[in-house]
């Protein structure tokens, strides 16, 4: 072999060397792209623009930037809103009357109208707080002696007196309305109680009342459970709960009139099993597409638009999709046409799939998909392409609505709750949690007062509630 062809072959086995490494340098340089603009995604991500809680924006949190459009009324309160003004009542507790000695008119020289008769009052209410909050009743057991027998007899006293100083059934329920509805801690509610009734209290008397009407409370559960599978619709949603150091999951499911909560170690099929309440569904169920929700093949399934929305902002703001900002503008418009029109019927439901569809289609073109890891916006036209009837059901069915905000409403106090007193120490405490917080949720949304109707749960008689008073 001359040198020629020697020289010749190893510049073509250096060119082909130099070729692969080019491909293998510029599959690295593609990969570390994708690397960087997921990272950049991730870092963009705020409340505004996924599902993260606003908590996890930070100090440097954009301003905020609702998505609603405007809606040209002026801000306030609108003709016809209902004031919530002080009110004189018809029957104080107290009066106070002032008498009128001298004629202050200043034309007869300050006369005395003593006895002139009293022609009317001109009123004024002061509401207040009495000087002493906490009263305490003495229950007083006569002792007599039987005149045949000659033994000391004592009367009985009423079943739930059973101590020689107790807390009655109202004040326990005040202090469970605080730590349960307001959020106040153990050890602050103490001070509480010191500072406004003037009465030390101890946190296992918080403890022993949970307790108490966690287990008064068991047929409300079983009552709830059994009614929230007639609705026409439920809304779910779960969230992270930290119980005794341990990831844990809070569940809602919920209508406009009742509420249950559950907590479970686990987030999905098996917990929701487990509270027996989404199996008996065969209505409507609205939540925000985690699978789980889709192996009930009984139920008819609608999507959060919500969650949709704060994604095609993400794709819009931070990588440039023209597609996704079309999508968006495209629901709210069709969400506003249906709260003008009603639902639509067939052949307009049909031109609106058709729409939907179309925008779809080109952001298809941009991101046709592929068998491995996909990018953020492919996986998101995977999701509305294979569910368009579950996110357009709002369009055609009066009673889904736009959103889920139903449930995240009822599972935002909760989180509200965690973040004022850290995770639960143990799993039956998160579940005694759970249970009064259904309670004290299905009464308010059913319009009775919180007050009485924990008081009644301390003294064993709950409200059970009924499927009728929901809201539509």
């Amino acid at each position: 072999m001359s040198r020629r062809r020697q020289l010749w072959k190893l510049a073509r086995t250096s060119l082909r060397a130099l070729i692969e490494l080019l491909l293998r340098s510029e599959a690295r340089v593609r990969k570390l792209e994708r690397l960087v603009q997921e990272l950049k995604g991730r870092l963009a991500l705020t409340s505004r623009n996924s599902s993260k809680p606003p908590s996890s924006d930070g100090l440097s949190k954009p301003a905020p930037k609702s998505l609603r459009q405007n809606s040209g009324r002026r801000r306030g309160g609108q003709p016809g809103h209902p004031g919530r003004t002080l009110q004189p009542v018809k029957q104080p507790d107290h009066i106070v009357p002032h008498r009128l000695g001298r004629c202050p008119c200043g034309l007869c020289q300050g006369r005395s109208l003593r006895d002139q008769p009293v022609l009317d009052y001109e009123r004024r209410q002061v509401f207040e707080l009495p000087p002493k909050l906490l009263e305490v009743t003495e229950h007083q057991a006569e002792i007599k002696r039987c005149p045949i027998s000659g033994r000391l007899v004592t009367a009985e006293f009423p079943e739930s007196i059973d101590a020689p100083a107790q807390y009655g059934p109202r004040f326990r329920a005040l202090m469970v309305y605080f730590n349960n509805r307001q959020f106040i801690p153990y050890d602050r509610l103490t001070e509480v109680s010191e500072d406004v009734f003037g009465q030390p209290l101890s946190e296992a008397t918080v403890v022993r009342v949970n307790e108490r009407i966690f287990r008064n409370l068991a047929p409300f559960e079983q009552e709830l459970k059994g009614l929230l599978p007639q609705a026409a619709l439920v809304h779910g949603d779960e969230s992270g709960l930290r119980v005794a150091g341990k990831l844990h999951w809070l569940h809602v499911v919920c209508t406009p009139g009742l509420t249950f909560y559950g907590v479970h170690a686990r987030r999905g099929r098996q917990a929701m099993d487990e509270f027996g309440i989404l199996p008996q569904c065969h209505g409507w169920m609205m939540h925000d597409h985690l699978s789980a929700y889709f192996t009930y093949k009984e139920c008819l399934h609608a999507l959060c638009n919500e969650h949709h929305l704060r994604e095609l902002k993400f794709l819009h703001e931070e990588q440039g999709e023209a597609w996704a900002e079309e999508l968006s503008t495209f629901l709210v418009k069709t969400k506003e046409r249906v709260e003008r029109e009603g639902v639509l019927g067939e052949w307009a439901f049909k031109k609106v799939l058709k729409g939907y569809h179309a925008v779809l289609a080109k952001g298809r073109r941009r991101h046709p998909g592929c068998a491995g890891k996909q990018s953020k916006a492919a996986n998101l036209l995977d999701r509305l392409e294979g569910y368009d009837l579950s996110v357009l059901a709002f369009v055609v069915h009066p009673e889904v609505p736009f959103t889920n905000n139903q449930a995240e409403r009822d599972i935002r106090m909760e989180k509200v709750r965690q973040k004022i007193s850290g995770c639960f120490r143990t799993l039956h405490g998160a579940r005694t949690f759970a249970r009064i917080r259904s309670y004290i949720s299905t009464c308010r949304k059913q319009g009775r007062n919180l007050l009485d109707e924990l008081e009644n749960a301390v003294r064993g008689r709950p409200f059970i509630p009924r499927l009728t008073a929901q809201g539509p």
